[in-house]
């Protein structure tokens, strides 16, 4: 039996209060606000792309590089930033980054190079990191364990995934009627609304108040977790451009994978480690952020992959099939608000394993779309199904994720579960991206519907698998052993 094995699961949390308080409904919905913007951070420039490259002069190939150079910075700094939020105080954290966001924004509306522009990206980048685990810290520790913290999860997966999916369609919206600036500047008034009032509503946590020891940061555990990560964001993004054999690609995934071992030694042997290792030894945190990576990766995936057919098969434009994804979110939306009586019922375990599996299905039955627009309607139906299943899934890793752990290691819980949120997001991608390309390769080359739905049915086939496999993993390692 192994170390992972003997670990216990917490006794399970006493029954909360399940109705919310008048400050505690501000305070959600500040924090609420707050990741609904970051998400749509995450899409609304996806659309505008084109416009932006012709506007700046950025060379087609290195278009991916402002969408790059924003995961760079979110998936490499989370899991330090949501440290830094349990030592130092969590809305001090969640205040910077805001502010940050906010700055970074308004230089990249006003953009008028390359350089400039994905700087400011970076900086974005940076912000989410920090303000994301620090915000669902907040929100977990206002929380008490049990059905309160449960419903204010699913709302904030409902919101998040709304703000994903508003942001595909923000962005064609603004980018057609406006220009691609304004999917800058939006973000500017958002953020400051939230800016003024957080400071008043949302209480600081403990370890941000004055006179409280502050211990040491981990900077070897740092250094190696946040370089290992980069390399291997780095990697993955040089892999789905050039493929998997590229040289540069297969480094970089290979400095990181080494960086992470490192990172593992180093929290074994420091005095105030990162990451304790016996919090990465938690059955909870270790399947329920598998779990949790395979969810993110393969439903951002799947929109990349419905894009493609939606576009290059079916010849919708860029805005059409922006609003097709809202069908996606409205069931991600569903699955969110439904995720809280579902775990009631089903215990979190269940409702991570249902959510998965019925996605699985969904994704599956894409596996029957040609080439006519007859298929538009079996497209439709599968994802909205998917989103619901999707939704619960990762509202169950995020209860899973965060459970049994004291308030002071909530900004670790969800900085870990931050940093899993986004390696899925950039991970995806690519992988699905090589694995179209190798397909449509092996079946002559080309751009011809017929070649672009084999490469696209091949990578249904491969994501349907992993969140099969995902399903069964958290079926086996997150049961409760007997006695």
């Amino acid at each position: 039996m192994t170390v992972l094995d003997q670990t216990p699961l917490p006794p399970a949390a006493p029954k909360a209060a399940a109705t919310m308080t008048g400050r505690q409904r501000v305070v959600l919905v500040v924090l609420l606000a707050a990741q609904f913007m970051l998400a749509v951070d995450f899409s609304i420039l996806n659309v505008a792309l084109p416009v932006i490259g012709r506007g700046l002069g950025f060379p087609l190939g290195g278009l991916q590089w402002i969408v790059t150079a924003f995961a760079l910075g979110a998936a490499g700094f989370s899991l330090l930033f949501g440290r830094v939020a349990d030592l130092f105080g969590r809305r001090r954290v969640f205040l910077l980054g805001l502010a940050v966001l906010a700055v970074s924004s308004l230089v990249g509306g006003l953009a008028t190079t390359p350089w400039v522009l994905l700087a400011a990206r970076v900086a974005q980048g940076l912000a989410t990191a920090a303000v994301t685990p620090a915000g669902l810290a907040l929100l977990t520790t206002a929380f008490p364990e049990g059905p309160l913290r449960e419903r204010a999860l699913g709302l904030n997966g409902a919101l998040m995934s709304a703000g994903f999916t508003s942001g595909a369609i923000l962005g064609g919206l603004l980018t057609d009627l406006l220009s691609w600036r304004w999917a800058f500047f939006v973000n500017v008034p958002v953020a400051l609304a939230v800016l003024l009032v957080a400071p008043r509503l949302v209480p600081e946590s403990a370890e941000g108040r004055a006179g409280t020891a502050r211990p040491r940061i981990d900077l070897p555990g740092a250094a190696t977790v946040t370089g290992g990560l980069l390399a291997l964001v780095y990697g993955l993004t040089l892999a789905g451009e050039h493929g998997w054999g590229d040289p540069a690609a297969l480094g970089a995934l290979a400095v990181g994978g080494l960086l992470l071992v490192a990172f593992w030694f180093v929290e074994r042997a420091a005095a105030h480690p990162l990451v304790p290792v016996r919090v990465l030894r938690r059955r909870t945190v270790v399947w329920g952020n598998l779990a949790g990576l395979i969810a993110f990766a393969t439903e951002t995936s799947l929109v990349f992959l419905m894009t493609l057919y939606l576009q290059r098969v079916l010849g919708y434009s860029a805005l059409a099939t922006g609003l097709a994804f809202g069908v996606l979110g409205a069931g991600t939306v569903l699955g969110g608000i439904h995720a809280p009586r579902v775990i009631r019922r089903l215990g979190t375990r269940g409702s991570l394993v249902t959510g998965l599996l019925v996605q699985a299905a969904a994704t599956a039955a894409l596996l029957l779309l040609g080439t006519g627009h007859g298929w538009l309607a079996l497209l439709l139906a599968a994802t909205f199904v998917g989103g619901v299943g999707n939704m619960l899934a990762i509202v169950g890793f995020m209860v899973t994720a965060t459970s049994g752990l004291p308030d002071h290691e909530q900004g670790l819980a969800t900085g870990v579960a931050t940093m899993t949120q986004q390696v899925g997001i950039a991970l995806g991608t690519p992988v699905m991206s090589a694995v179209v390309t190798a397909r449509m390769t092996a079946l002559g080359g080309g751009t011809a519907a017929g070649t672009v739905l084999g490469g696209v049915g091949l990578a249904l086939l491969v994501n349907t698998a992993l969140v099969v496999a995902g399903g069964l993993a958290s079926a086996v390692f997150l049961r409760r052993r007997s006695g």
